[in-house]
């Protein structure tokens, strides 16, 4: 295979960094991704010499601003395959796009005697804003529970799907397992009953193409910093007739098309109706510029590269003693693991001091470490710019933990 590796890795300038007095390998872009020059330039080029406040201006700066904004969102219609930029509204992240979905539509939609599926390998992202709605409306939850492997029971959602199933918010990939579960059925399954489809996209865009049109998705999200984009913004995607249909959550400037004192306000068409005050226009921008750079790589050679790594990657890990890995043989991007019976905290602590950075805790997934009977588990994560050494310096690392400790 020839990807670009060094050239790629060039890009990344904190990647030359040394931790501990090692080099880093950064093993934790699962949790959030490192920049490339192309981002971070993008962002502090516009605040150099292009800032002003989007929308309603007539001034150059503010004209230029607000159509390089609109511009990212045709971006992104373009790379998840949206039928419109109008479907696409921008949010902080993807905890903020699950929220606006609960607190807009689902509070019009879902009522009492109504029920909403989940599954038990959900980030808590996308668990507690459905948890809040229930409570708020007397809706029930539900739970597609997992197999030993950690792949879903899919059998289940013959019995959890019925006539008063308003909604299935499923991961399209597990922030802790990689398993990538079957979307394109499930989505399927759920129309079949009458219920609406919510996609959690934030571990699967930075991996592969995404089509939102070919799934069928009613919504879609994923955050920026995920896809080697800035903090701070994201990505949701709402079929139009839904979008349009669904009640403002924020109130404030930019979201109105007239306000009254005497005769109330109305509403401006969406996207720009969920985007009120002045958006986080830097973050767009760099958005922009994550999409341009994946993009010019090419998302077909990312994933060949990366299948490739976890390969290689799952290979080595099974040569360290005592080492528990979760989760399916296939999997995209993570790798999940204990050491015997030392805590992850601990793990994770040593591997720190050979220069190694993975996450540990419960990874937001605490009904998965449930499900799993541990408090804590070590994750390891792979993208387009890591290498087979860092690797082979993650099984150094776990069996001189393994020799030191015992």
């Amino acid at each position: 295979m020839n990807f670009p590796i060094e050239k790629v890795r060039a890009d990344f300038p904190i990647l030359s960094r040394e931790v501990n007095g090692q080099p880093l390998a950064y093993l934790d872009s699962a949790a959030s991704a490192q920049k490339p020059n192309q981002v971070i330039d993008a962002e502090a080029d516009f605040y150099r010499g292009g800032y002003a406040a989007v929308h309603r201006g007539i001034h150059t700066l503010s004209a230029e601003a607000t159509q390089r904004m609109e511009q990212v969102r045709n971006q992104v219609a373009a790379f998840i395959n949206a039928g419109s930029p109008e479907e696409l509204v921008f949010v902080r992240g993807t905890t903020e796009g699950i929220n606006l979905v609960a607190n807009s539509w689902g509070s019009a939609e879902v009522g009492a005697g109504d029920n909403i599926v989940i599954t038990q390998m959900e980030h808590h992202a996308n668990i507690v804003p459905w948890q809040l709605l229930c409570e708020r409306t007397g809706a029930q939850l539900r739970v597609v529970e997992l197999n030993p492997d950690g792949t879903l029971r899919l059998e289940q959602l013959d019995t959890l799907l019925d006539a008063r199933t308003r909604l299935v918010a499923v991961t399209q990939v597990s922030n802790v397992l990689g398993c990538e579960n079957p979307v394109a059925e499930i989505i399927a399954r759920a129309h079949q009953a009458g219920a609406k489809v919510l996609v959690d996209g934030a571990q699967a865009v930075m991996h592969h193409t995404v089509d939102v049109q070919a799934l069928d998705c009613d919504f879609y999200v994923f955050s920026g910093h995920k896809l080697y984009g800035p903090t701070g913004i994201g990505v949701l995607y709402v079929k139009e007739a839904i979008l349009q249909a669904m009640p403002p959550w924020e109130g404030g400037g930019s979201m109105i098309a007239s306000v009254s004192l005497s005769e109330g306000t109305t509403y401006a068409r969406a996207p720009w109706r969920f985007e009120a005050g002045t958006p986080n226009t830097g973050g767009i921008i760099a958005l922009g510029a994550a999409i341009e750079y994946v993009n010019a790589i090419g998302l077909e050679a990312i994933a060949e590269y990366e299948a490739s790594l976890m390969r290689y990657a799952l290979q080595e890990l099974r040569s360290v003693p005592e080492l528990t890995l979760y989760g399916p043989a296939e999997r995209l991007g993570v790798i999940a693991f204990n050491l015997g019976k030392h805590h992850a905290y601990d793990v994770g602590s040593f591997l720190d001091n050979y220069g190694v950075a993975v996450r540990t805790g419960h990874h937001c997934a605490m009904p998965l470490m449930a499900f799993y009977k541990v408090p804590a588990m070590c994750r390891a994560s792979f993208v387009m710019y890591n290498t087979t050494e860092e690797v082979d310096r993650l099984v150094a690392g776990l069996k001189r933990i393994h020799q030191l400790l015992g």
